[in-house]
C-alpha cells in the first residue's frame, strides 16, 4: 500500500463490500451505527438483526432490512465521519479544522510533511489522502499508547499502513529527522519550542502551522515566529461551521453549530539568510507593556513603566 492515490488502496474504497471493512448503518431516525463486517456475524438492534453475510459481496448505498422489517441505509463511512467516530486515545482534530490545515499548509501530492502530536490519527488520515502515494508523511507522537491507537485507526480506514507513512515515537524538536520538509504541522502544548529546529529542515516557501487551543498559545507562537525573522508574517484563523435546516418553507439555521475548537496559525519559511521585512504597522498602545512576558519582534522595545497606558 502506498497511499490513498494507490490503485490497490482505491479499490478498497470501491466495489463490493468486503469482510474486514467498516460500514455505517443509518437508521430511520438518522442515527448511525458503525459495523465491522465479519462473515457469520450479525448487527443486532432492538428492531431485529441484519446478517453481515447479506451485506458482504454487495454494493454500498443499499437498504437492508432487519428481521423485524426496519430499514437501514448501508454506506461506507466518509473520512470526516470515520475521524470523529473512531477509537480515541486523545482528542481529535475535527474535519472542519483538518480541511483548512490541508489548505493552509498547502499539502499536495508528492509533498514531504511532518506532523507532531499525532494523538488518535484523525489529521494523519487527511494528510495521507492529500499527499497521495507520491508524498511522504513523518508523524511524531511522544506517547507510545497514542501512537498505537493512531496506527490502528489508519489501518482500519485504509486497510493497511501506507508505505509512505512513518510513525515515530518521539518528541520534537529532540527527535526531528533530517528529511527536508515542505510543511510541518504542530498539535502540541508548546509549538514555539520547535520553531528553530523546523526552520533548519523546512524548504524555502515551506509552511509551518500550529493548531493551538488558547489565545495565550496563539500569542506566544506568533511572537516566536516574528522574532525568529526567518518566516513571513504569521496568520491566525478560527474556523466555525453552522448547519442549516431546510424543509419546505422552513429555512433556518440549525440548532447546533461547531464553534471554537482551536486556532490555526501559519507562516512560510524564507530563504536562508533572508530576514522578514519589518512590519510597517505600529503595535497598538500597550501591546508590549511592562507586564508583557514573551518575545518581541525586532525594533519593538519594552516601554518604560511611566509610558505604559493607564
Amino acid at each position: 500500500m502506498h497511499g490513498d492515490g494507490d490503485p490497490e488502496l482505491l479499490a478498497a474504497r470501491r466495489g463490493p463490500l468486503r469482510p474486514g471493512e467498516r460500514v455505517t448503518l443509518h437508521d430511520p431516525k438518522g442515527r448511525r451505527h458503525s459495523v465491522l463486517l465479519e462473515q457469520g456475524k450479525a448487527f443486532h438492534s432492538a428492531k431485529g438483526y441484519i446478517a453481515h453475510d447479506d451485506l458482504i459481496g454487495g454494493p454500498e448505498g443499499v437498504v437492508a432490512e432487519t428481521t423485524m422489517g426496519v430499514s437501514f441505509l448501508v454506506l461506507r463511512p466518509q473520512l470526516a465521519e470515520f475521524s470523529v467516530t473512531m477509537k480515541r486515545g486523545a482528542a481529535v482534530i475535527y474535519p472542519k479544522d483538518a480541511a483548512q490545515i490541508v489548505q493552509f499548509a498547502d499539502v499536495f501530492p508528492g509533498a514531504r510533511v511532518a506532523e507532531a502530536g499525532v494523538g488518535s490519527g484523525a489529521l494523519t488520515l487527511s494528510l495521507l489522502r492529500a499527499l497521495g502515494h507520491t508524498g511522504r508523511l513523518y508523524s511524531y507522537e511522544r506517547r507510545e499508547d497514542f501512537a498505537e491507537i493512531a496506527r490502528k485507526n489508519v489501518v482500519a480506514f485504509y486497510g493497511a499502513a501506507p508505505a509512505n507513512w512513518q510513525l515515530r515515537v518521539g518528541s520534537l524538536p529532540e527527535d526531528l529527522g533530517p528529511e527536508p520538509l515542505d510543511a510541518a504541522i504542530l498539535d502540541m502544548l508548546a509549538p514555539w519550542e520547535c520553531v528553530d529546529a523546523l526552520a533548519e529542515t523546512l524548504q524555502p516557501g515551506g509552511v509551518l502551522l500550529a493548531y493551538v487551543a488558547t489565545t495565550t498559545q496563539l500569542g506566544r507562537f506568533v511572537e516566536t515566529l516574528r522574532t525568529h525573522t526567518g518566516f513571513t508574517e504569521p496568520e491566525a484563523n478560527e474556523i466555525t461551521i453552522r448547519p442549516w435546516h431546510a424543509q419546505g418553507l422552513a429555512i433556518r439555521p440549525g440548532h447546533t453549530a461547531t464553534g471554537h475548537t482551536g486556532f490555526l496559525v501559519h507562516a512560510r519559511r524564507l530563504a536562508p539568510g533572508v530576514r522578514a521585512p519589518r512590519r510597517k504597522r505600529r503595535p497598538a498602545p500597550g501591546a508590549y507593556g511592562p507586564d508583557y512576558v514573551g518575545p518581541r519582534p525586532p525594533g519593538v522595545e519594552e516601554a518604560p513603566p511611566d509610558e505604559s497606558p493607564e
